[in-house]
């Protein structure tokens, strides 16, 4: 009897990839936390709590780091759109900031009476994640090479507008953000 030798050669996943998958899986671990939480009829801290707003404070900072990414990307195909593409990432780091001081306020309390996030900031900086990171999906959906298909950037759309509508709709917006992203390719 003998046993075959074997190679099994691993690739390493491109971070902007593992980011793509990671952020929404993460945000929907968050959405599901969130439900499991109000199950009592009240939220607050607990077990269900604490881990849904970690696992959205680091789906957030993997969505920066996928901003971060998709702008090494577009910026490689275009010299013309840069401007756009920059303050694209910058709108996108701008409300990801203002979402992570608000969880960090959620998780902490003393945070929160500390430096509380500046009122303006509870509207404009969700708005600016948002916005940011859709004009690069719109992006990277039209220019060429294309690296998502063009139904991407509306099905992350209605994501981001389901978790606009009602938190306890996390679970399915987190879900219509995962198959938008789902098929990025960061390389032509």
């Amino acid at each position: 009897m003998t046993v075959a030798n074997t190679r099994v050669t691993l690739r390493p996943v491109p971070r902007m990839r593992l980011a793509a998958v990671t952020a929404p899986l993460l945000l929907l671990l968050y959405g599901v936390c969130r439900l499991a939480d109000g199950l009592d009829g009240d939220r607050g801290s607990g077990w269900a709590w604490n881990t849904g707003h970690t696992s959205f404070l680091i789906s957030i900072v993997v969505f920066a780091v996928l901003a971060v990414e998709l702008r090494r990307m577009l910026l490689a195909g275009t010299r013309h759109l840069r401007t756009l593409t920059d303050t694209a990432v910058g709108a996108t780091l701008v409300g990801a900031a203002s979402f992570l001081w608000v969880i960090l306020g959620d998780l902490f309390t003393g945070f929160a009476d500390v430096a509380p996030l500046p009122d303006p900031m509870y509207i404009a900086g969700p708005l600016l994640f948002q916005l940011g990171l859709l004009t690069l999906l719109v992006q990277a959906a039209s220019l060429r090479p294309r690296r998502l298909p063009r139904w991407t950037p509306p099905l992350v759309l209605v994501g981001f507008l389901a978790l606009a509508a009602n938190l306890d709709l996390l679970p399915v917006g987190a879900a219509l953000i995962f198959a938008g992203l789902l098929p990025l390719r960061p390389h032509a």
